[in-house]
């Protein structure tokens, strides 16, 4: 996808550029930390991803009838560019709330302000400083995002439509969090559990929820809305299994993170529950196994002993049947809706990336 008609990525992008370089001289105006902030997070906003969640925004208002050589276009650019300040917001809080040493292959927004203190001998605890900066930071991202929303250039008719299904997205994506981090605490190993953390961390925001504003800034009549929603939560959940399974098995190279992540950081994920479930009925000590490593300090040779399990075990095949199953309904909802046929052109093909991808 090329073309600003099918992907609003580059305009996007120079939306966030204009929309931060306003609101420098007001960080400015308080203090140099601010204007530091600020920085960072400009940086790390514009520094990568797929700006996947503005592409769906952008697909659902098209697929709804939206218009790019429309007046309102402008108006559907800015809301796009406020999902993508409320993704870096969430990924600051995640890689706070995980450890997380790296995003994107670069160094996570806490360890960069602590680096910072660190370098500027400055008082108190370097990792403190950071965890609170970069808290701080992602507040700032989320609470930009709610400006550029209100904002936007809307008509009224349209904002009061688009303000329901962004103040639900914002909600779920919080509580799914908060089921995240209860689940890995508690040591939660029912399948079920995952697969909620993964409807509303992950689906909601990530392409449920996207869809649903593009057709919201339209007015879609309630059977678009209802299948691009069903849509979105088959391909949000299948997006967070693939992501699963590389967070056990992708490389560094390829994910940005360290190899092996998710079982050093206790991630109760899909792809473990599964496999204490068939490890338990068909190998207790390979369970025993799973259930001491989980969460712990890993070595190279017990990773690579864990991913073993993982596979032998079947749990990566019950993930990829999964993957392919929720795609497929997916893929027969969006057929059956009154989508248009460019954006189910351009919806299919990006069902299909972020479901299969290796990144």
């Amino acid at each position: 996808m090329t073309s600003t008609r099918t992907s609003p990525v580059e305009v996007v992008e120079d939306a966030l550029r204009l929309f931060f370089a306003a609101r420098r001289d007001e960080a400015a105006a308080i203090g140099p930390a601010c204007v530091d902030a600020v920085a960072e997070l400009e940086t790390y906003v514009l520094r990568g991803g797929k700006r996947v969640r503005p592409t769906f925004a952008w697909l659902g208002w098209l697929g709804a009838g939206g218009d790019a050589e429309d007046a309102t276009a402008q108006a559907v650019v800015r809301i796009c560019a406020a999902l993508e300040l409320f993704h870096a917001s969430a990924l600051i809080h995640d890689d706070v709330v995980d450890a997380s040493p790296t995003r994107r292959g670069a160094r996570a927004a806490h360890v960069m302000f602590a680096d910072r203190h660190r370098q500027q001998c400055w008082n108190g605890n370097s990792e403190l400083f950071g965890t609170g900066a970069a808290i701080l930071t992602g507040d700032l991202a989320q609470g930009w995002a709610d400006d550029l929303i209100h904002t936007s250039g809307l008509p009224a008719p349209a904002l009061a439509r688009v303000s329901p299904v962004w103040s639900a997205l914002r909600t779920e994506v919080l509580f799914g969090q908060l089921l995240d981090v209860t689940a890995e605490a508690a040591g939660d190993e029912d399948i079920a559990t995952p697969l909620r953390v993964n409807q509303y961390k992950t689906a909601s925001y990530t392409v449920e929820r996207p869809l649903h504003i593009g057709a919201a800034i339209v007015g879609a009549d309630p059977g678009l809305v209802a299948a691009y929603r069903a849509f979105g939560r088959d391909i949000g959940v299948a997006f967070q299994l693939r992501d699963d399974l590389l967070g056990v098995f992708g490389t560094p190279e390829e994910t940005g993170k360290p190899s092996g992540g998710d079982l050093i950081q206790g991630k109760r994920t899909m792809l473990f529950a599964a496999a204490l479930g068939y490890a338990d009925e068909r190998d207790p000590d390979a369970a025993k196994f799973l259930r001491a490593k989980i969460g712990t300090e890993i070595s190279d040779d017990e990773l690579a002993a864990m991913r073993a399990v993982i596979t032998e075990v079947g749990a990566v095949d019950h993930i990829e049947r999964d993957i392919t199953r929720r795609t497929e309904r997916a893929l027969a909802a969006l057929r059956e809706s009154s989508a248009t046929d460019d954006a189910k052109e351009e919806l299919t093909a990006m069902a299909i990336s972020a479901t299969q991808r290796t990144s």
